[in-house]
């Protein structure tokens, strides 16, 4: 395959210059950097759209780290912005979170246990619910590892599951659930006509919603990586899965890639591009057809709106590093990196000696 320069370099301005996207997911493996690149995309989106919201929707919530402010589970507006909004939910249902009166949320909960996923899917379609009554111009969905963000998008076919469930049970036993909730108290308003209600009510936001991610136009999702081999295995998985449920992927953002032409003297550095090179060269090979951008590892990490700021310019163009290998200017630097490292040696060396002669 060809050298690292020699590959076609993409952005993620196609993402930026669809107008009709409503919906942009950011996932992958986790510790790749997708809350940096999900935060980063949102601060580009805000500059091209009228209101953008970014959501957390991974336990871990990273978001106020990225963005040094908190975050809650209410849309909050971000610090140096007037159209760009965060919110960080927890993609779990807990009674203190399910809106309705008293025992029909003890049934509900129930009810929750007692399908395997319904209770992250109804979670995640009062999220919605929430969200879609707000008119945000674009949502960008900052999500939790592979595995977990797999199971939020198949949770239209979850409800649909839990919902045929309980409709199951009430032709089976007729009006006997009815008369269980009056007989501990519950009034036939809060009984289970009242959930299946809710239930039914969620299956519609849920068929919109689901008709929606899988409409190219207005739905996309961006793969975050880092070149190494379960990173890659993770995105070749994602990518199947999503082409699965039917909804599109065709950006791929590389992160911490130390490139190959800048001045390195580490043998340990060296080796690791030569090891980042193989499975860069097989994303090319793998996803010829995606937009593939690579973004550099940095010696510092990226945390605060003006760093957040700083790093979006690797998402527009591509990264050119200060020199390339080969060139007077490179080798100028390499001696000039020797020369130095040679004279703290010397001086280390000088410090031990002094030590030495005193003892």
């Amino acid at each position: 395959m060809a050298d690292n320069h020699e590959l076609p370099e993409a952005t993620i301005q196609n993402i930026l210059d669809q107008e009709s996207l409503k919906w942009v997911f950011v996932g992958g493996k986790g510790g790749v950097g997708k809350t940096t690149c999900s935060s980063i995309l949102s601060i580009l989106l805000a500059r091209v759209r009228s209101s953008v919201l970014i959501i957390s929707t991974d336990p871990a919530h990273n978001l106020s780290d990225a963005f040094q402010q908190r975050f809650t589970k209410t849309p909050t507006l971000v610090n140096g912005f007037n159209n760009l909004y965060a919110m960080e939910v927890d993609p779990t249902v807990e009674n203190e979170d399910v809106n309705g009166p008293e025992g029909m949320d003890g049934l509900f909960s129930d009810l929750a246990n007692a399908i395997p996923g319904i209770d992250e899917a109804m979670s995640f379609a009062e999220m919605l619910k929430l969200v879609q009554s707000m008119d945000y111009s674009c949502i960008v969905f900052d999500t939790a590892p592979t595995g977990h963000t797999l199971r939020l998008l198949q949770f239209p076919a979850t409800l649909e599951k839990g919902l045929g469930k309980m409709m199951s049970l009430k032709s089976k036993f007729g009006g006997l659930l009815s008369q269980m909730t009056r007989m501990f108290g519950i009034d036939d308003e809060f009984g289970e006509d009242a959930i299946l209600g809710r239930l039914e009510g969620m299956k519609d936001v849920i068929e919109q919603v689901n008709k929606q991610f899988k409409d190219p136009d207005l739905t996309t999702f961006v793969c975050v990586c880092i070149p190494e081999f379960l990173s890659l295995y993770e995105t070749e998985r994602l990518v199947q899965e999503l082409t699965k449920v039917e909804i599109d992927t065709h950006n791929i953002i590389i992160n911490q890639v130390i490139f190959d032409d800048e001045v390195v003297v580490s043998k340990l550095l060296k080796a690791r591009m030569r090891m980042q090179q193989k499975y860069i060269d097989q994303f090319y090979m793998l996803y010829d057809d995606f937009n593939i951008t690579k973004l550099p590892l940095l010696p510092q990490e990226v945390t605060g709106v003006e760093a957040l700021k700083a790093f979006s310019l690797h998402f527009l163009s591509p990264y050119q590093p200060s020199c390339k290998r080969g060139t007077v200017e490179e080798l100028e630097q390499r001696t000039s990196m020797l020369k130095q490292q040679l004279s703290e040696a010397e001086a280390e060396l000088e410090k031990l000696r002094k030590g030495g002669d005193k003892a």
